[in-house]
């Protein structure tokens, strides 16, 4: 069931705000439009306001341009600001650094704009003007947590700014920004519910359990082990702040029909025909009714997932045959990646084959050319991206499918790396962790079930780091941990490939596409947007900008 409180126009929203501000003269209240002096009469008027701050958490086109930052997706059609980073070309003028500052303080600003005027609204119950208080306070911890992510040091304040003053605000440490996130968390707990005690019409509203989960990931970015156990255990020991577990199925946890389901702790609500995304139209095979192929799985992905007796496809014994590279691997594989002889699963409930090595469709002539090379309509790599897609998509693949930002599973996840750095990982919690992921994705072989006693830290942070990769593929994390690890100036800093339909001199026919290029002293925090500078000297820039 989809939540009410998402399905309103964010047009008027929008126009709301900008006429909070166009009352000039004096104190008078114009009659004919809203103000801050007449608009705030009423719950359902202070949601509206609510609402668009939720709407400006995050969008569909970052969630999935975020994972083209990564070595896990390639985009190979046009000159993206996303691909200028990958390729170490941008500067403080690329528009991904200008929108993702723009966009989060615009947001933060929304919830400014609720906080500083919900106490106008006369005889508010005060437990529910508590709750969308704590609403307001976790989105904007939310997006200040996003910018210092990127940005490092960033500007911080908790009221709306006047033109003035945000023409002379200065950027405050990184240290201090994380301090108040993580104090606005410990604030807004208690006032906020579990998802069980939310109403139906309510669902998708963040949760006490959503504090706890997103806490953890703040402290995860951080390296702080003690704190990401201290905040995973309350989900996974206690339901105190709800009751969360493993969804049944990997591939059905992405369906429509399983939206809000146990593993869901916070996500990204759209409404089919009011709130919508398209991205598909240009990730799904040109086959099965896509536009053109704008962004695709690298050979580094398909590589990582291993073979059913939990073993990595170079390992001795793994089973793993170059001639007949998807057999026998990670059940996670088919349910996150496209490739070719892919049984295409359609909405009628038959199945269509995908053939993408040039060459082998049984009717040439009639054959959509799903592998045509760079810079062409088709995939870059030779794979396309399948989890996500939405068989109930109306046309263009428009989509009202919610996306999922933070998941049980990536709970236990944190938990399993946390515990290993600080060298406590043993049988129990890896049955708890690694186990429970891998047998709801399938695997049934003991040896990729059963804890391996004896096995070093280094071995197990490879499992980890691997398991981390395959489970959360295209939900746009990765780029995070090739951060946190400091290996994003290894692994970003290579020629990705794509399937082996390639020169067979080169790169043993893996298909090389386009070098990547990372500045260990530069490209771990990204440029202050120099349309910012531009306005405000005072915000200084980051090393090498």
């Amino acid at each position: 069931m989809k939540k009410k409180f998402l399905t309103y126009s964010a047009g008027i929203a929008s126009a709301i705000l900008v006429l909070f501000t166009s009352c000039t003269k004096l104190d008078l209240a114009p009659t004919d439009r809203f103000t801050e002096a007449n608009y705030w009469t009423s719950p359902e008027k202070a949601n509206m306001v609510l609402n668009m701050a939720y709407s400006q958490m995050t969008n569909s086109d970052y969630f999935f341009s975020t994972e083209a930052l990564s070595d896990n997706m390639y985009e190979g059609r046009g000159s993206s600001s996303e691909k200028a980073i990958s390729s170490g070309q941008a500067d403080a003028s690329n528009i991904r650094f200008a929108n993702e500052w723009k966009n989060c303080y615009e947001g933060i600003k929304t919830c400014h704009i609720f906080l500083e005027n919900v106490d106008r609204i006369p005889a508010m119950d005060e437990q529910l003007k508590n709750r969308m208080i704590s609403e307001a306070r976790f989105i904007r911890a939310y997006l200040y947590f996003r910018l210092t992510t990127w940005y490092g040091d960033v500007p911080l304040f908790e009221k709306d700014l006047t033109l003035s003053e945000s023409k002379t605000i200065s950027r405050v440490p990184q240290a201090d920004v994380l301090t108040f996130v993580h104090n606005e968390l410990d604030a807004v707990l208690e006032f906020l519910p579990t998802k069980e005690e939310y109403s139906d019409d309510d669902k998708g509203r963040i949760t006490s359990g959503a504090v706890i989960a997103f806490k953890a990931r703040t402290y995860l970015y951080s390296n702080d082990w003690a704190n990401v156990v201290v905040n995973c255990e309350k989900l996974i020991n206690s339901t105190e702040f709800g009751t969360y577990s493993l969804f049944s199925s990997y591939e059905g946890l992405f369906l429509p029909e399983n939206e809000y389901n146990s593993e869901v702790i916070l996500d990204l609500a759209y409404v089919p025909s009011l709130r919508t995304w398209g991205n598909f139209y240009d990730y799904a095979p040109l086959s099965v009714g896509a536009r053109v192929n704008s962004l695709s799985p690298t050979q580094e992905l398909v590589n990582d997932y291993i073979t059913l007796n939990g073993k990595t496809i170079t390992a001795a014994g793994s089973g793993y045959s170059e001639t007949d590279p998807y057999k026998n691997r990670d059940p996670r594989l088919s349910a996150t990646v496209v490739y070719h002889e892919f049984a295409w699963k359609k909405p009628d409930g038959s199945t269509q084959t995908i053939y993408i090595k040039p060459g082998t469709a049984p009717n040439e002539s009639a054959a959509v050319d799903e592998y045509k090379g760079q810079g062409t309509n088709s995939t870059s790599t030779g794979y396309y991206i399948r989890k996500y897609y939405d068989p109930t998509a109306l046309a263009s693949m428009t989509s009202g499918l919610n996306l999922i930002l933070i998941r049980y599973a990536d709970v236990l996840l944190m938990y399993a790396e946390a515990k290993n750095e600080l060298n406590q990982m043993d049988e129990a919690i890896w049955n708890k962790t690694i186990k429970a992921l891998r047998t709801r994705a399938g695997f049934t072989d003991p040896e990729a079930l059963v804890y391996t006693t004896g096995a070093t830290k280094p071995q197990l942070q490879d499992i980890i780091r691997r398991e981390r990769r395959s489970e959360l593929a295209v939900e746009g994390l990765r780029i995070h941990d090739l951060r946190r690890w400091k290996t994003a100036e290894v692994l970003l800093n290579v020629y990705p490939h794509g399937a082996q339909y390639g020169d067979a001199s080169t790169d043993n026919g893996y298909i090389r596409l386009d070098k990547r290029n990372f500045n260990k002293d530069r490209d771990y925090l990204w440029a202050v947007p120099q349309s910012e500078k531009d306005i405000n000297p005072n915000l200084g820039q980051n090393a090498g900008y």
